[in-house]
């Protein structure tokens, strides 16, 4: 902070505050996540720049493909470990591999797309290792980060991003340490037992306790993961660096898609971004599938079953995604009879009330799927 206030970046000492985090969080206590980051960085960047010096002379498919595949497989080890119960092939498990995961795979897409033409190792590491957002996000992109990292910014533009950063540091203190800690620690522990009450004495053990379950869990997810996102997009901002927000308002969304706009908002545009929008070119340049319509309904159900799965291997993560997706399907398919009946549909504050009032629920629904309450109170 002091050497930005007079100009100065002093990456001798980025380096050092790096390293000397990383070794407390990842060898502070057990040594094995440490060790399984240094091989994962050591493994990405192989890859990485094989790709770099192969797509400097050839632009084949299938040879791109095989390097996306190969980036992620150490993240799909970690993921099918809990369901195959083998610790031994989670040879790669560390807190925070998903987000380096996309991170890493983000570069070799844009090496493929030519908006990377060079990147020097350094780079590659000091973007996958910044240590604010490493365990949890928001996911950053290279280019976007390279930007800030090498300008200093003036000193009015650095007050500016030192005020941004205490105001998102008092508000991520209050949101995960206050508000998060009130639905989280205090209520939603005795709610869940009051709801599992319930189990074998109401159809389905559905009851009032469950729909106060539904939103008391949504508040603490709320508060809890976006208090740590402005934690780390404040310490981003001391450092100089303007992370992206991870959440805008997102109980204030008029419909779902909307909501994909505001919520996680790094994650959701990165899976729009590097999954959704090249499979429906993909499909439309090789037209497997003519109708638009439902071009964009297989991609919706590719998208979001595939996060259901990144979450993790249990029924309800993959039935939170196909929800989110049949409720994208839903969503186009109103707005496309708005458009044609636009005359006869009101459009006012009262509308809007509702349209706003009507995704918080099916949202918070969402999330109570995703809690696994059901999977305690069914199974």
């Amino acid at each position: 902070m002091i050497g930005l206030w007079f100009g100065k970046r002093l990456h001798i000492y980025d380096f050092f505050a790096t390293v000397v985090i990383l070794w407390i969080t990842f060898f502070g206590g057990n040594m094995s996540q440490g060790i399984s980051l240094i091989f994962y960085i050591l493994y990405e960047m192989l890859l990485v720049f094989i790709y770099l010096s192969y797509r400097k002379k050839h632009n084949n498919f299938w040879i791109f493909t095989m390097f996306v595949v190969l980036a992620i497989i150490p993240l799909v080890f970690v993921k099918l470990d809990p369901l195959l119960k083998n610790a031994t092939i989670s040879l790669f498990g560390f807190m925070g591999i998903s987000y380096l995961t996309f991170k890493a795979v983000e570069i070799i897409m844009e090496i493929r797309d030519g908006a990377i033409k060079n990147i020097k190792p350094y780079e590659f590491v000091r973007f996958l290792l910044f240590f604010p957002t490493i365990s949890s996000g928001p996911i950053d992109r290279f280019r976007r980060f390279q930007k800030d990292v090498l300008k200093v910014p003036s000193r009015d533009e650095y007050i500016e991003l030192l005020h941004s950063g205490v105001n998102k540091l008092m508000q991520g203190l209050a949101y995960k340490f206050i508000i998060g800690y009130f639905f989280g620690t205090l209520l939603l522990p005795k709610i869940q037992i009051l709801t599992l009450s319930y189990r074998g004495e109401t159809p389905f053990g559905i009851s009032w306790a469950l729909v106060t379950y539904m939103y008391v869990y949504s508040m603490y997810l709320f508060f809890d993961f976006a208090g740590y996102s402005l934690f780390a997009v404040s310490i981003s901002n001391f450092m100089g660096i303007k992370t992206p927000m991870n959440f805008k308002a997102p109980f204030k969304s008029k419909n779902i898609k909307d909501f994909w706009n505001r919520w996680h908002i790094t994650l959701s545009f990165w899976f729009r971004d590097f999954i959704y929008m090249r499979l429906m070119f993909t499909m439309i340049k090789h037209k497997w599938i003519k109708n638009r319509v439902h071009i964009a309904n297989f991609g919706y159900l590719t998208l979001f079953l595939i996060m259901g799965f990144w979450h993790g291997e249990t029924w309800y993560y993959i039935v939170y995604g196909l929800f989110h997706a049949f409720a994208m399907i839903t969503n186009d398919a109103w707005l496309r009879f708005k458009k044609r009946h636009r005359k006869s549909i009101p459009s006012n504050k009262f509308t809007h009330a509702f349209a706003v009032f009507l995704t918080f629920n099916v949202v918070c629904f969402s999330f109570m799927i995703f809690s696994g309450i059901l999977d305690k109170l069914w199974f």
